[in-house]
């Protein structure tokens, strides 16, 4: 059975780190890359961790068809493609990724199999404090971020699991041990 493991919570608590992790621990796991429209970061490259595309790219690959699912979150736009899902099961893979809460609901509604997982921040100050921490955010964007980040938290109860990242060490240790669980369990 091909399974999929679906990670969400606000920006900045932690869920690409818990994938990227988890995929460099155990190779049954393949992450997605998702196509975006928000500018690369310093420490970003092309593809790695998101495939950055304009507007235009964007509408037009969602016109064809391109992607499993897309939202609009903050002021950009992020897509899974298709074809990365359907690849990875072909090899055996599991899939897992991390999406907004939006994109989390559309996987759990075509894929009803999958699992997922969102991850709280320790507090909510803390969360700001790693907005700024690794964005160095603008005033403007901070506060659509903090206000997205209640309306995310205030939808976790959707999840099948709920994590606190509040030290990385043992959040992992985990949330490692809830998708082993997830993949052996038949």
């Amino acid at each position: 059975m091909n399974k999929m493991v679906i990670v969400a919570g606000p920006s900045a608590v932690g869920k690409s780190t818990l994938v990227a992790r988890i995929v460099e621990d155990l190779n049954v796991f393949e992450d997605t890359k998702t196509y975006t429209t928000r500018p690369m970061r310093e420490n970003e490259s092309p593809g790695d961790p998101y495939h950055h595309v304009t507007n235009e790219e964007f509408v037009k690959l969602k016109a064809d068809g391109f992607f499993v699912e897309w939202a609009q979150v903050h002021t950009n736009y992020y897509g899974t493609p298709k074809h990365q899902i359907d690849d990875a099961w072909e090899k055996g893979k599991v899939i897992i990724m991390d999406v907004d809460v939006k994109g989390a609901k559309t996987f759990k509604g075509i894929y009803p199999e999958a699992l997922t997982v969102f991850v709280h921040p320790p507090e909510f100050n803390e969360l700001r404090r790693r907005l700024v921490s690794r964005d160095g955010a603008q005033a403007k964007d901070l506060d659509l971020r903090l206000k997205n980040a209640e309306d995310e938290i205030s939808q976790a109860d959707f999840f099948d699991v709920q994590l606190v990242n509040d030290d990385l060490e043992k959040s992992y240790a985990k949330f490692k041990k809830l998708v082993e669980d997830f993949i052996e369990h038949k």
